[in-house]
């Protein structure tokens, strides 16, 4: 042990201090860590994966038949799924409303052709989690995603179509690991 010999020479005192202020601050936030995925929670109440399950997820307006409706649909599926673990929900005891918003930007433009090359996805999106049992809105909070994606030539608009889809799908992915995440720690902290 180097750290010993050190201490024994009369050289690592501080240096033994540090390293054992470190081990015993780590002992103390391990008490802290309760994993997402966990049957039990470390405290002995419910853990926060049957906690999640129990929120349901309200249908997210969009106008039918727009490139809106289509991410609304995929934010929700895969939130239900993320939530849930793809099992069969309990009877709910929250209820999350979500409101969404998108935007395009081109990022790069070709200087020949003044015809975008790189664009970017934005998507916002605003929750709510209501408590079923008293009615109050327990959360509110906001989150986003920005995603950008080539575009392989004017010529070839399917492959944009295509690429737009796929900056579109990983955005949804973003946002739904953000709202998971807050939904996580709210049922852990309570705020």
């Amino acid at each position: 042990m180097w750290w010993l010999e050190g201490i024994r020479a009369g050289h690592g005192g501080h240096r033994a201090v540090r390293i054992a202020g470190v081990l015993a601050f780590s002992a103390l936030l391990a008490g802290c860590f309760q994993p997402l995925y966990g049957d039990r929670s470390p405290t002995g109440g419910p853990a926060i994966r049957a906690e999640l399950a129990q929120v349901d997820v309200a249908q997210i307006p969009a106008p039918n038949g727009t490139p809106a409706s289509r991410l609304a649909v995929e934010v929700r599926n895969s939130l239900v799924f993320s939530l849930t673990g793809g099992g069969s929900p309990p009877p709910p005891t929250h209820r999350l409303d979500i409101q969404l918003s998108t935007g395009e930007m081109s990022v790069l433009v070709d200087i020949r052709t003044a015809r975008p090359d790189v664009n970017n996805v934005a998507v916002n999106a605003t929750y709510k989690l209501t408590d079923l049992r008293t009615g109050k809105v327990v959360l509110t909070d906001t989150t986003f995603a920005r995603v950008s994606y080539d575009i392989p030539g004017q010529e070839q608009r399917f492959a944009r179509q295509r690429g737009l889809r796929d900056a579109e799908n990983r955005a949804a992915k973003m946002l739904v690991d953000n709202i998971q995440t807050r939904l996580a720690s709210y049922f852990v902290a309570g705020t």
